[in-house]
Parts: structure tokens; sequence; C-alpha cells
């Protein structure tokens, strides 16, 4: 079982998904899953999610809904959760490199 399940709502943020996706790939602890939930983008940002989610099969998954707020994606996002934890990470935020590893040991 994924130890941890981060689900990053995504909403028009092509300029800054891919600094987010790029600090999660780093990341130094790889017992974890990254959820994208496009929520009705209207940019590339469905694209740029699945482009991830084709380059990073084993860490990246990438799900698509219709419009429904910040809510509403992480809660459609949790239904894909397979961690025993849930974290979340907003698609315009980055984490430093041993983030995730530091949440697992608390």
């Amino acid at each position: 079982m994924t130890k941890i399940s981060v689900i990053v709502p995504v909403y028009n943020v092509e300029a800054y998904l891919p600094k987010c996706i790029s600090s999660l790939v780093k990341q130094t602890f790889t017992d974890f899953e990254v959820i994208l939930v496009n929520d009705g983008s209207t940019d590339s940002s469905a694209e740029l999610c699945e482009s991830y989610a084709d380059q990073y099969p084993l860490l990246i998954k990438s799900y698509t809904k219709p419009n429904g707020g910040l809510s509403d994606a992480r809660n459609f996002g949790m239904q894909y959760a397979t961690g025993q934890y849930v974290m979340f990470l907003d698609s315009d935020d980055c984490l430093i490199s041993h983030t995730v590893e530091i949440v697992k040991k608390k």
C-alpha cells in the first residue's frame, strides 16, 4: 500500500504546474503517489496533467472533472487515494525535496 497520497487540484495553472510537479518528482521519500485532479481547466493544464501521468506512470495519476472548485476537486481526488495518509498541495506551490519524508515521520 502506498503510504502517502498527495492530491493536487489543478485549475488554469499551466504556468505554475511544471514547478509543482518537479518538486514532487524530486522528493527523497519514494513510497507515495500524486493524484492530479484537473478541475475543468480552460488552459493547457489538462494536457500537462496527462503528459506528467504518461511520463511518470508509477507516481502520477491524472483525472479530469467538471469545474466545481477547490474543495470539490480535493474531495474528488480522495476517492482515488490509496495511501494510508493524504496530503494536499496547491498546484501553484512546490515542496522542498524532503517534505514528504518529514511528513511521513510525524
